[in-house]
């Protein structure tokens, strides 16, 4: 599998692979690169709809031009558990943190909110994420202070009075809710804007079809993530039992004689 920075060409391909409606598998399988590698690239650069080979290309090299030489990493990657490679989960953590920023989250935000999320016991302390991520304390405690704000990690202190963040169980949940509270917001100024502008007048029935369809998705997405919310406590079933057959209706046994 090839490695190094994507070629020109290589971004064409991407280009029109996604025109072509193709999954990012299907693109990297035709590059021989890894899933992550285009998944990263088109996120980076506009993502799926906006994505562009020729500016995406003189970003890239804007940007190797702008940090010069790469820089020793000050430490190793942490060492990986249960058999992982550490190569491959750098990797992923990279385009966990790329998908995140696509959704609106900031960047360092998102890559201290992908860095706890990623590591098997959900929590870290301040200066293990600035190790972890080679960034200044000041950085960590402003992202961490945002993800705070929203519900999406907590802040607590262990015994040597230590600074840790805690990704909660419930992260999803109150993301979904959060979206669903601000989807809300605006449904009602939408409600308001019918009110100046007249509830008969062009403008007041686009107001009053936008409020409509913004509640209606408010409510369907505060009910979905209350029905589901219970997923995030599930251990799944072990594999074996996962893969066993449902047994027929007509098995023996099943009917009385």
């Amino acid at each position: 599998m090839p490695g190094g920075r994507l070629t020109q060409q290589e971004r064409r391909q991407i280009a029109l692979g996604l025109a072509d409606g193709l999954a990012y598998a299907e693109i990297a399988r035709r590059l021989d690169r890894p899933t992550s590698t285009v998944t990263r690239e088109v996120m980076r650069n506009g993502g799926p709809t906006a994505y562009r080979a020729d500016l995406a290309h003189r970003a890239t090299e804007h940007r190797a031009r702008r940090r010069g030489p790469a820089a020793p990493r000050a430490a190793e990657a942490p060492p990986q558990l249960h058999g992982r490679d550490a190569e491959a989960v750098r990797a992923y953590e990279e385009t966990f943190t790329t998908v995140l920023m696509a959704s609106g989250v900031p960047r360092m935000m998102a890559r201290v909110l992908a860095c706890l999320t990623l590591t098997d016991s959900g929590s870290l302390t301040a200066a293990e994420l600035v190790r972890r991520l080679q960034v200044s304390p000041a950085s960590v405690s402003k992202a961490a202070a945002f993800l705070e704000s929203q519900g999406l990690i907590r802040r607590e202190r262990d015994q040597g009075r230590r600074e840790r963040y805690t990704v909660d169980d419930d992260v999803w949940y109150q993301s979904m809710t959060a979206s669903a509270r601000a989807l809300a917001g605006l449904v009602g100024t939408a409600r308001e804007g019918v009110g100046v502008l007249g509830s008969d007048t062009p403008a007041g029935i686009r107001m009053e079809n936008i409020a409509r369809f913004l509640d209606f998705v408010s409510e369907s997405t505060f009910r979905a993530a209350e029905q589901a919310r219970e997923v995030l406590h599930t251990k799944p079933r072990p594999a074996r039992e996962q893969d066993l057959p449902a047994e027929p209706d007509d098995a023996p046994g099943s009917h009385s004689r």
